[in-house]
């Protein structure tokens, strides 16, 4: 195997964190990149499969070891082996109504022969923090994950909450390069710990495919795991496309977003530039590029595509590509290997070609994405390339219309596709123990389709409403064949088969601006006074005079003294003056278009969590209405000149709201022993399953009836479950955590 292939072991980290967009774009999930470590694989590989070859030389004794040390881990068990399928951000209430116009039968007869329930979510009802929550059985203030993003008390800059990478500490410099003596660090930045690494260490053996907030993977005990959200592209960010493209508005690139190309055409051929991640092995820097060619067939139904160092691709209009493995030149013999697919949008008169953000390669992993890492490399070679980026559906590009409703939902479906045959493998080879996949299209298609289900939508303007009016449905008539597809796997005493959901959903159609409303009540100022406006990132704030800043998607900070690095309020009763002032005006905040109020509930950090990590949380988490969201802008620490705005995007669904709004869902074939289970109780349900104890520090609880007769909950949902729950908006407090329940409203 050459050299340039499989390159020694290296590890080279970017310096910073790169962020994702350039200003003034539209953002989906915001963030900065997770930063960038490539790792050669050849030593990695061969020490793998030597492992992974010994593993399989000494089963037999270690079989017959563990039966006399360690015995049957399984000999108190409720369930040999359950079967946990996620679907990110289904909603009980679209369930119900699907059901019943019968486009999910699987799911009708799952709900009846056990149990259909909504399940409480966390708070905030964010994907990486219910995610984490399901992880360790804890709720944010113990694992510390409040939200996608968060700033350094520091320096006010924003981090990403999840993930840290730091580069190797000494380099050797031969010429023009740098050399890494050693490894960068990647670090996983959740706290508490896996309930699968509890049950490995017990000798139950675990397959976890694609649960969000598990990169970078940690290792544990009998088991194996693919990490999901917040895996970053080769680029080191959580997602950046690539648009190439002759039309140009006074020269220069028509659209926004990704990396822009802007093509010129000599003879009919097109050449450019694919670029890739940094060239950090070069003093001099820069991003590594791989050259192509396009030539586009006459009539303007195709084009011929070549990459340097592969065979031509023929890109047929309206089609994507299959998987191009992008090799680049980091010098030295080494090549950073990355997968994309090509989407030609137009071929004539005017060239439009679209290309995925760049996957880290599951064959050829430039950094560890499973653990162990031969895993990624297993079910690439059986199963084919796959998407490994944590937010693999483009977003972004729909968002900023680069791409059309058609591109985003082909390419949403080829992912989960090769999720379910992921899946699916898992389930038919593994007889007993946990098997858990995350499904992320269900949240993807609804956040950027919800609009559909509103004609009145301020981002349906002037559009036809009906050819996508059933892509929801469609996406969870997907969910319920894959449930037909599996009841055979899992229809058997021996298995508890769930369905869950991290979250629900609801409508997106007005954008809050908290900075700007900080700013007009006398709690935040800018350094030039003439302004009302401000960048991205907190750009331009008066810290000397600045009381409180809105960062993320839910909260808001105090600027404390002793916490930010220029805090200004006093720890104390000025503190907790200052943050039940906010939180009773905020609970009052009015929409001037409707004249209603927009704030169900605002939590108070320290007054509603306990862990030991509250301090690192936002001081107040707003509970919007449904219907509002933090604005665009203000989740990457804009001020803008109004505070209300409509939300034109796409992006136009959401469950960044009050949690009583948006649960999630339960089904199973099992009974539970409660009316309203919670996400928090299903790790410690499970460890009950598998006949082991719940650690003292989870605060979850078993919710499946131990007797499947006496005390238990079956069937179908009943529908006045989901009406309003009767809490009063803009109540200041989230009842205690443990009581906090959760209706659709």
């Amino acid at each position: 195997m050459p050299f340039s292939r499989n390159a020694r072991a290296l590890a080279v980290a970017l310096a910073g964190l790169p962020v994702l967009l350039a200003a003034g774009e539209a953002h989906a999930y915001i963030g900065p990149g997770a930063g960038f470590a490539f790792v050669g694989s050849l030593m990695v590989l061969i020490t793998t499969f030597a492992i992974a070859f010994a593993i399989i030389l000494t089963w037999p004794i270690r079989l017959v070891y563990r039966y006399f040390t360690v015995g049957n881990p399984y000999k108190n068990a409720k369930s040999r082996r359950v079967v946990i399928l996620g679907l990110d951000g289904m909603d009980p209430g679209l369930v119900t109504k699907f059901i019943r116009e019968g486009r999910m039968p699987n799911f009708e007869k799952l709900a009846e022969r056990g149990v259909f329930r909504p399940l409480d979510t966390s708070v905030p009802s964010m994907s990486p923090v219910a995610w984490s929550t399901f992880a360790t059985g804890v709720d944010a203030s113990q694992h510390c994950i409040y939200d996608f993003l968060t700033r350094d008390p520091c320096t006010y800059a924003p981090v990403l909450s999840s993930t840290q990478m730091v580069a190797a500490k000494r380099v050797l410099n031969i010429g023009r390069y740098i050399i890494p003596l050693g490894k960068a660090r990647m670090k996983l930045l959740q706290k508490s710990q896996h309930f699968w690494r509890l049950l490995g260490q017990k000798n139950i053996f675990s397959i976890i495919q694609r649960v969000p907030i598990t990169f970078p993977p940690v290792p544990f005990k009998n088991g194996l795991l693919l990490s999901g959200m917040c895996v970053p592209d080769l680029r080191g960010s959580q997602g950046t496309f690539s648009f190439f493209s002759t039309e140009t508005t006074d020269g220069e690139a028509k659209f926004i977003g990704g990396e822009q190309t802007v093509l010129r055409r000599r003879a009919g051929v097109i050449r450019s530039r694919i670029v890739g991640p940094d060239h950090s092995m070069l003093k001099s820097g820069g991003r590594m590029t791989l050259p192509f060619t396009l030539i586009p067939a006459k009539g303007g139904q195709s084009a011929q595509l070549e990459i340097e160092g592969l065979d031509a691709i023929t890109l047929q209009l309206g089609e994507y590509s299959d998987w191009v493995e992008l090799a680049f030149k980091a010098g030295l013999g080494i090549k950073v290997r990355g997968i994309a697919k090509f989407y030609l949008v137009s071929a004539e008169p005017e060239v439009n070609l679209y290309m995925t953000p760049i996957h880290i390669d599951p064959e050829n992993p430039a950094m560890p994405i499973a653990h162990p890492e031969v895993y990624a490399i297993y079910l690439a070679k059986k199963q084919g390339k796959f998407a490994t980026l944590g937010l693999a559906e483009d977003t972004w590009a729909l968002n900023n219309r680069v791409i059309d409703e058609k591109i985003f939902f082909d390419q949403a479906m080829f992912i989960y596709e090769e999720r379910e045959r992921m899946f699916l493998d898992a389930v038919k080879q593994s007889k007993q123990g946990l098997i858990t996949t995350v499904f992320d299209t269900t949240d993807r298609v609804q956040h950027m389709f919800y609009r559909y289900l509103d004609p009145t939508h301020p981002a349906n303007a002037g559009k036809d409403t009906t050819l996508w009016r059933d892509a929801i449905a469609k996406v969870y008539e997907r969910t319920d064949q894959l449930v037909g597809k599996v009841w055979h796997l899992v229809d058997d005493p021996d298995t508890t088969f769930m369905v869950i959901s991290d979250h629900g959903f609801t409508n997106f159609r007005r954008c809050a601006n908290l900075n700007s409303w900080l700013r007009d009540n006398g709690y935040l100022f800018l350094k030039d006074e003439n302004a009302r406006t401000s960048g991205e990132y907190l750009d331009g704030i008066d810290w000397s005079r600045t009381k409180a800043f809105a960062l993320g998607l839910t909260g808001l900070f105090i600027n404390r003294k002793g916490r930010e690095k220029s805090g200004i309020v006093e720890e104390g009763s000025e503190y907790r003056r200052l943050v039940q002032e906010l939180a009773e005006k905020l609970g009052q905040l009015v929409d001037p278009q409707t004249g209603k109020g927009c704030v169900r509930r605002v939590a108070v950090s320290q007054q509603f969590f306990r862990g030991p990590y509250r301090f690192d949380a936002p001081d107040l988490l707003i509970g919007w209405e449904g219907g509002y969201r933090h604005s665009w802008e203000c989740a990457t620490g804009q001020v803008t000149e109004h505070v209300f705005t409509d939300n034109d995007r796409s992006w136009s669904g959401d469950h960044c709201v009050d949690p009583s709004i948006v649960p999630g869902v339960l089904l199973c074939n099992r009974p539970i022993a409660t009316e309203n289970p919670r996400l928090i109780d299903i790790p410690a349900s499970v460890m009950r399953l598998f006949g082991q104890e719940i650690p003292r520090y989870m605060q979850g609880k078993m919710i499946f009836a131990e007797d499947a007769e006496a005390g238990s909950v079956r069937g179908m949902l009943d529908p006045t479950s989901l009406s309003q729950s009767g809490a009063a908006p803009g109540a200041l407090i989230f009842p205690e955590p443990e009581r906090v329940a959760s209706r659709q409203s």
